[in-house]
């Protein structure tokens, strides 16, 4: 088990979904010539940082925000202190001034109990699997292929975060509210809106699988029994 760190930084921007990768370039060109690789996460010589993005960008209640994790609260001050309350949002100059933070410190492991979760804008399906998921006839079949792949996706999470499980990942979808085709950099893919139980807590609002850190894949819990996300820094 282990206790991870999050803080989430709520700005005054409104932004549609589609800006938040504009959002991001935005906050990453506010920062000068040697923003953190956290913020971008490209290294030297054209390399890329392939692991768990720890500054993530989201459209929270129609508004611009960053979600830190763990390092990335600790470098998310260059940007506060460093962005002077506007930024150019695609074509257009927008005021961005910081709302509220909110810090938390939430224990992430496997329970007895499941919790309840929703992921909005989840991309499980790439090039190869997509075809898999057509090529399957059943419903249920359907479901438990999503399922393998958001577990995962949360595995994949865990071990970015270098989180080594005691008991095993339980999952479930339990509905599947929406599917429909997004375009990333000018590929179409399917996205799902879908509820899940499983028995591991998860940081509200932190994005699994593909481009959780422009928006996708974010998951938040469902108010039922037990809150696992109102434990604040100490």
């Amino acid at each position: 088990m282990k206790y991870i760190r999050t803080l989430t930084v709520l700005t005054d921007a409104e932004i549609l979904q589609r800006e938040i990768p504009l959002f991001r370039g935005a906050v990453i060109h506010s920062l000068g010539e040697h923003p953190n690789v956290y913020f971008h996460n490209h290294l030297d010589n054209d390399k890329y940082r392939y692991a768990y993005p720890l500054i993530q960008y989201k459209r929270l209640s129609g508004k611009a925000a960053i979600v830190c994790v763990e390092d990335g609260v600790d470098i998310i001050g260059q940007f506060l202190t460093e962005v002077d309350g506007t930024l150019t949002i695609g074509d257009r100059q927008v005021t961005c001034n910081t709302g509220r933070i909110q810090p938390a410190r939430i224990l992430v492991q496997t329970w007895e109990e499941m919790f309840s979760y929703h992921i909005s804008r989840w991309l499980p399906l790439n090039s190869q699997n997509y075809q898999r998921y057509k090529g399957i006839e059943g419903v249920v079949e359907k479901v438990s292929f999503l399922e393998n792949i958001l577990k995962a996706n949360l595995l994949s999470m865990l071990k970015g975060l270098d989180i080594h499980l005691e008991k095993e990942l339980i999952l479930k979808i339990t509905e599947i509210s929406d599917s429909y085709l997004i375009y990333n950099k000018g590929v179409k893919m399917m996205a799902f809106n879908a509820d899940f139980k499983c028995n591991l807590s998860i940081p509200n609002n932190i994005g699994i699988g593909k481009n959780a850190s422009i928006g996708c894949g974010r998951v938040h819990q469902l108010r039922k029994g037990k809150d696992i996300n109102n434990n604040t820094n100490q």
